[in-house]
């Protein structure tokens, strides 16, 4: 069974919702839907939705504070953002681009060219997420095509710091000839053998 994409819809007129919510599920995708941005934010606290159909002009905070809190926030950010608003004027989508969005779509729009979109950006998303690996010697290709060690590419690449030790079965494959090793997962008497 295929996994369906999940697309969350902001926008705090319900008609709005509606449609929208409707075209994406009989277009095989899982639908969530809040009224606000502050009810966005709280979703994606604790779900991760393939994409973000966000309109700008909504009370309380408008589309581009989403966007932008959104964009702030590590495990987020890479969610991709399509605005899809009634704002035209070129600097109203210069500004959606700037808060972080990956597309802006004005209202109103055809069904296909917005389903085309999603489809892009949905597509692009899991292309960026892809990390080759070698299946041999397990190194990363980078970017640039560099083939790099697993916690090279890592400490580059990503905000974290890596420790190292061995698992109990690769212990055992490297030193289970070896008398000291013997010697320490052998059960003392009435225990059993355990590091």
């Amino acid at each position: 069974m295929v996994n369906k994409s999940l697309i969350l819809t902001v926008d705090d007129k319900p008609q709005n919702l509606q449609f929208l919510g409707k075209l994406l599920s009989n277009n095989g995708y899982e639908v969530a839907m809040a009224q606000s941005g502050v009810q966005a934010l709280k979703f994606v606290r604790t779900e991760f939705p393939d994409l973000i159909l966000l309109d700008v002009m909504m009370p309380e905070m408008d589309g581009y504070e989403v966007c932008e809190e959104l964009k702030a926030g590590l495990p987020a950010r890479h969610i991709p953002v399509i605005f899809l608003t009634a704002k035209s004027d070129a600097q109203d989508i210069i500004k959606g681009f700037e808060a972080g969005g990956v597309d802006y779509v004005t209202k109103p729009f055809h069904s296909a060219e917005l389903l085309a979109r999603i489809k892009t950006h949905i597509e692009l998303k899991t292309l960026r997420s892809l990390l080759p690996i070698c299946s041999h010697c397990k190194k990363i290709r980078d970017d640039k095509g560099f083939w790099n060690d697993v916690d090279r590419y890592f400490e580059t690449h990503a905000p974290l710091t890596l420790t190292h030790g061995t698992c109990p079965a690769c212990m055992d494959k490297l030193y289970k000839g070896h008398d000291w090793y013997k010697k320490r997962t052998q059960p003392a008497s009435g225990e059993e053998g355990t590091l």
